[in-house]
């Protein structure tokens, strides 16, 4: 499917990050002149594990999901990166390979900034250098919670917590209260299935959070959406252990037990007169 008209230009994106105003105005042009934009296909990388890291990636249009595969098929997704959002800076700090993929879920354009224009920033700029501590420390932080969500919540409080996550003013500054996310994209970022996300998008719309529209679902209460943790999973009720049947006692078969019989063998004992 062609992307409709673009939204903003790779100039306008850059100068729009949180980023530019931390440069001189002769540092940002130069960057802005080494920068180039690159178009990527629903279902394409762009960033493939395993590959080097020579690029810093920001999405001018569209959403790239960052994942690990593992060779059965089965697929682990940390988060997704939407328009205005950058990645790759942890990578680009050290040289090696891509760690993790970066797929286009629709079709997406990306401003990429060189390594070496990556590194001159780090080396001579200050401010800068503040940028991606603060942008590092909300990537952290999103992590850290995203591990909190699989192993403690349910689904649709997953679904809720995945979409709050996207309202992070560090990582995601040009969100607003409309997500242009399908449900089948919603079910990709926050690991469950499409069906799972639909149920899970009308729980929360019941409960006041969101409206569901076509082409996305829009925000109503944000707060809400953080600290929903929605209704705890049933569970099992704990089975009784069975009890050991009770040792019957022995059956006499007439005439005194052995024990009987040897306290009997004993003379009485004379009673004081």
């Amino acid at each position: 499917m062609p992307l409709p008209a673009p939204s903003q230009t790779l100039e306008q994106m850059l100068r729009r990050s949180l980023w530019a105003p931390t440069l001189a105005p002769e540092t940002l042009d130069e960057v802005l002149a080494q920068s180039f934009e690159r178009s990527v296909p629903a279902g394409g990388y762009a960033m493939r594990r395993g590959e080097p890291t020579e690029l810093w990636i920001g999405v001018i249009e569209g959403l790239v999901k960052m994942s690990v595969s593992r060779p059965d098929g089965r697929i682990s997704t940390f988060t997704g990166v939407t328009a205005g959002g950058w990645a790759g800076e942890g990578s680009l700090l050290k040289p090696g390979a891509w760690r993790y993929d970066g797929v286009a879920v629709r079709d997406t354009r990306l401003a990429c900034v060189p390594r070496h224009v990556f590194e001159a920033l780090v080396a001579t700029s200050l401010p800068f250098n503040r940028y991606l501590l603060t942008q590092l420390n909300a990537r952290l932080s999103l992590f850290i919670s995203l591990v909190e969500f699989d192993r403690l919540l349910g689904p649709d409080a997953r679904v809720a917590r995945c979409l709050a996550s996207l309202f992070d003013p560090e990582l995601y500054p040009q969100a607003s209260h409309f997500v242009a996310l399908s449900q089948e994209e919603i079910g990709l970022l926050a690991a469950v299935s499409r069906q799972r996300a639909h149920a899970a998008l009308h729980a929360l719309e019941n409960a006041g959070l969101l409206r569901i529209e076509f082409g996305g679902v829009t925000v109503l209460d944000l707060p809400g959406l953080r600290g929903y943790s929605g209704a705890l999973p049933q569970r099992e009720p704990p089975q009784e252990r069975p009890r050991r049947a009770a040792v019957p006692p022995p059956v006499r078969l007439g005439g005194p037990s052995a024990l009987e019989a040897w306290v009997g063998a004993w003379p009485a004992r004379p009673r004081p007169a």
